[in-house]
């Protein structure tokens, strides 16, 4: 009887284990929405799309990649010809700290940790005070494995994105130019 009531203990903490393990893990980026609206579900998928770009800053590497309108709108010149950019066009900036690869026999920088995605959303109807684009920004906290929004207030995409982005006003707003394969 002692042994029954050990084995049903066992079973009990580990379904209690799984499901706590469960609960945790549901809370993934996708359930993530940043103040002015913009939900890290609604750019489920971005970490197949195409590359746009890399860059490297003196803090890390990024990529940028784009879903299949944006991949179309700078297939067929846009923005660079000044066309503006179509609605429903995604980008995503995938951000990480740099590392030198050990295994290269020259010096070349990988990625290492994921620092932050940075995402872009045209949408004219929804974001009309930023000349149709939406941003948001997520941070990841390797340690929790988990995102967070980087702006406090919905003002973020407005005061801190998009004012810089105006820079480039003449492309509509984006600055990555798509390369020659």
């Amino acid at each position: 009887m002692r042994l029954k009531s050990i084995q049903i203990t066992v079973v009990v903490v580990v379904f209690l284990t799984v499901l706590v393990t469960l609960a945790l893990a549901g809370k993934d980026r996708f359930t993530v929405v940043a103040a002015n609206g913009i939900a890290f579900s609604e750019f489920r998928g971005y970490d197949t799309w195409q590359p746009v770009a890399p860059s490297k800053t003196d803090d890390g590497l990024k990529v940028i990649v784009g879903n299949p309108v944006m991949i179309n709108a700078y297939r067929a010149g846009i923005p660079a010809n000044g066309k503006p950019v179509p609605d429903g066009a995604k980008m995503a900036k995938i951000e990480w700290t740099g590392k030198k690869n050990p295994e290269s026999p020259y010096s070349v920088q990988v990625p290492d940790t994921l620092k932050r995605i940075g995402l872009m959303v045209k949408d004219s109807k929804r974001f009309p005070d930023t000349n149709g684009w939406g941003y948001a920004q997520f941070v990841y906290n390797a340690a929790s494995d988990t995102f967070t929004p980087e702006e406090s207030d919905s003002s973020f995409g407005k005061t801190l994105c998009h004012h810089c982005h105006t820079l480039v006003k003449a492309k509509d707003f984006v600055f990555t130019a798509y390369p020659m394969r």
